[in-house]
């Protein structure tokens, strides 16, 4: 709580490496780093997600008995759903379009002002754009309200007082709303005959997809984890604006990029969304449960003990990454990515293992995004652009203020 991200780096370095046993939350638990650690974390023989994370994360990021907390068939069923939403290529391009759209219209609307905070507004850009994507119907003048919700379930999830508290509040606000609108989806689709008829919600949108989708055995989820998993579709979206103001404080501190990002190549685009990932802190670490008594470089895991993942070491390792504090997109040009090297949404494979499905769009959006950012002429005022790694999670102070309205002389 007082190190955030530096706190297992740390331990793991202190100890040259080697795994670490510590205890969290008051629970023992191991911690590995590297390669290896990673391949050894995602292998389901190993590590189970089920009674892993604390209740505090559930009831403000994750929610309960949401897909990050299941094994085994049931894991693999609740899997395929996402995976048909999130890792569809079509999909993943008319959200991109979607997102663009709202950017480019916020944008016109953004030079009208003095000056914009650009978190706030590209979580409000990224709310309104998920939102009709998912076929959730939102008024204009709920967007305030939900993207902020959104965004205090993430701010958050690891914090103690009053951010945890508005994080819980926002989360329930949100599942009740959402499991009215599972009902009256079922009801459109014939499915929940005892509920009036209501809006139409378009097929294959995510909303109906959840709303109709049944788990292992068959049955439907229930009303409240259907709004949880939906919540998992929009949540991890508007977070994006975690990443996209990371975006702008890189172009700002190596403007070599925005050249590069404005001559269009996609190529280049992807490459520094992976390096915005990579370079910038966001998750410092997860964890699941030894799935029996392992044995990792010589040390005993008990059984049902916490296993961590060094997540913001291993993205910042200089035997993976020469130069790790230096911001250089180009690393990732001209190359695939391998499953355990790069790791800031889970590693191993995202159809039978715990890697998130939506990294494709997280990768579209911010390309998409970090290209439109380059393409704008803006002025940043001076403000507090430090990045606190004891917050968790992190971000600008200052949320990266601009102004659009820039001087015909500047």
């Amino acid at each position: 709580m007082t190190k955030g991200y530096a706190w297992l780096p740390d331990r793991l370095r202190s100890s040259g490496g080697s795994p670490v046993q510590t205890r969290i939350l008051g629970r023992p638990a191991t911690a590995v780093h590297g390669r290896e650690a990673v391949r050894f974390f995602y292998d389901d023989q190993h590590v189970r997600r089920r009674s892993a994370l604390p209740g505090p994360v559930l009831d403000t990021l994750f929610g309960r008995g949401a897909v990050h907390t299941l094994d085994g068939h049931q894991h693999l069923a609740r899997k395929a759903l996402f995976m048909s939403l999130l890792k569809n290529q079509g999909a993943v391009a008319r959200l991109t379009e979607l997102v663009g759209a709202e950017w480019d219209a916020a944008a016109r609307e953004w030079a009208m002002r003095p000056a914009v905070e650009l978190f706030t507004e590209s979580s409000r850009v990224l709310t309104r754009a998920v939102c009709d994507w998912a076929g959730i119907p939102l008024g204009a003048a709920e967007t305030t309200e939900l993207s902020d919700d959104l965004v205090a379930m993430v701010d958050g999830f690891a914090a103690i007082g009053p951010r945890h508290l508005k994080a819980r509040a926002a989360r329930a606000r949100c599942e009740v709303w959402l499991e009215a609108l599972i009902r009256t989806a079922r009801a459109d689709a014939g499915t929940d005959p005892g509920t009036d008829r209501g809006t139409e919600y378009p097929a294959g949108s995510p909303l109906r997809a959840v709303a109709l989708h049944r788990d292992d055995s068959g049955r439907l989820l229930d009303s409240h984890t259907a709004a949880v998993e939906v919540l998992n579709v929009i949540r991890p979206t508007v977070a994006v604006a975690w990443f996209v103001t990371f975006a702008a404080h890189a172009l700002e501190r190596w403007p070599g990029g925005r050249d590069a990002l404005r001559r269009g190549d996609p190529a280049y685009a992807e490459a520094f969304a992976h390096e915005v990932r990579r370079f910038y802190p966001f998750v410092p670490f997860v964890g699941g449960l030894a799935a029996g008594e392992l044995r990792w470089q010589g040390v005993v895991i008990p059984e049902g003990s916490l296993v961590l993942l060094d997540v913001y070491g291993h993205q910042h390792d200089p035997d993976l990454w020469p130069h790790p504090y230096t911001f250089r997109p180009e690393r990732f040009l001209g190359r695939s990515v391998a499953s355990d090297e790069l790791i800031p949404q889970g590693g191993g494979d995202a159809a039978t293992g715990h890697r998130c499905p939506g990294e494709d769009i997280t990768v579209a959006l911010l390309a998409c995004l970090s290209t439109r950012l380059a393409d704008i002429n803006y002025l940043v005022p001076p403000q507090d652009l430090s990045i606190s790694l004891r917050r968790v999670p992190t971000r600008p102070s200052s949320g990266f203020v601009m102004s659009l309205r820039v001087p015909s002389d500047a």
